[in-house]
């Protein structure tokens, strides 16, 4: 069977880890070209064995059927729109635009081509979550009444981040989309009532205006409350965990503590995980990092999205769903009080509804 081809957009954290899923884990998949811009591009494309493009036009001509895009959040609209043009099923991580109108100039693209459009959302698609999700489908914590979910780190390598002209704000927009997605994934996509959020810069005041750290309660249409904590302020590296409370039990889970060996170094060693700063004294191993954060499971579904023709389970509309409620968090940040959805307004970039341009 012909391996289906990708062209990886992007040469930072994201697109190390779609790689190393792609090649580790995808066996029916390869990837034949790399975009990336300045300097970046081609030192990446000469380790993994595939050509180089800083050129996007040119990088969209390379025969290749998927286009991965892992580049920075202000890029995600124009390259969507040129992989739509070029005829390429595209994959783009979070979040999925910088504005609801980019969300639905992209769909409308790749709906007008009949293209695949995916919302790179791993969280849906990591082993133990799912495991989580199979407990709660099978009843076994009966009816769920609150669900809480939280990743946290001491904040992002990549300047542009703190950047919200291209990144379009802190926190909520790097880490609070995963929360928004994966709620309306456990909630089977039900609508959402309001969305609640409280915002401070408590870490990183000096490099930036963006949050760096969240809290946002949303609540369902079916009665069911989500909780969502993220923090750039969190040091001792990545914690990504989980709650489900049901009224016949209560289910539990993470991904970084409870799939690691707890370590102790004099000297330190090479890397522990994601964000963890020194390994000195007591870290936490990670082991099969990517694995267990759900890159190769979510790749693997798309690329078989595109060779089976069949719909993803996470679409470009999820994408768009999840930014809707990104935009009411950064709304009630602002007032303080809850924001209905559906929730629109015209911005340049969600961070402007809670500290203007």
């Amino acid at each position: 069977m012909r391996k289906i081809k990708i062209g990886l957009m992007g040469t930072g954290f994201s697109a190390n880890i779609h790689m190393e899923s792609y090649t580790r884990f995808v066996s029916e998949a390869e990837v034949v070209a790399v975009f990336g811009t300045g300097a970046s591009a081609s030192p990446f494309a000469a380790r993994h064995g595939v050509r180089a493009f800083t050129d996007m036009e040119a990088f969209m001509n390379a025969g290749f059927d998927i286009a991965d895009i892992c580049i920075p959040n202000y890029l995600h609209h124009e390259a969507c729109m040129t992989a739509a043009a070029a005829g390429k099923h595209t994959i783009v991580e979070k979040p999925m635009a910088l504005t609801l109108e980019q969300a639905d100039a992209m769909i409308a693209a790749f709906k007008n081509k009949n293209l695949k459009l995916m919302y790179a959302e791993q969280l849906c698609f990591t082993p133990k979550y799912e495991r989580v999700r199979a407990l709660v489908g099978a009843g076994a914590v009966g009816d769920v009444y609150m669900v809480k979910q939280a990743e946290k780190h001491s904040g992002p390598h990549s300047p542009w981040f703190y950047d919200k002209h291209k990144s379009g704000g802190g926190v909520m927009m790097d880490m609070g989309c995963h929360a928004m997605a994966w709620f309306r994934w456990m909630n089977k996509n039900a609508a959402v009532n309001s969305v609640y959020a409280d915002m401070k810069t408590v870490y990183h005041s000096g490099i930036t205006d963006c949050e760096d750290n969240t809290v946002a309660v949303v609540e369902f249409a079916n009665g069911v409350t989500c909780v969502a904590e993220n923090s750039w302020a969190k040091h001792g590296g990545m914690d990504d965990r989980v709650e489900i409370h049901g009224t016949k039990g209560v289910c539990y889970a993470d991904l970084f503590y409870g799939n690691s060996s707890l370590t102790y170094s004099l000297d330190g060693y090479d890397y522990a995980s994601e964000k963890a700063g020194s390994t000195k004294g007591w870290s936490f191993t990670m082991f099969e990092e990517a694995f267990n954060q759900g890159y190769p499971e979510e790749l693997r579904h798309f690329v078989s999205c595109v060779r089976d023709d069949k719909q993803p389970l996470v679409t470009g509309e999820d994408g768009r769903a999840a930014l809707e409620m990104i935009y009411a968090a950064y709304a009630s940040a602002k007032s303080g009080a809850k924001v209905s959805l559906p929730f629109a307004a015209a911005v340049n970039y969600p961070m402007e509804l809670w500290k203007g341009v």
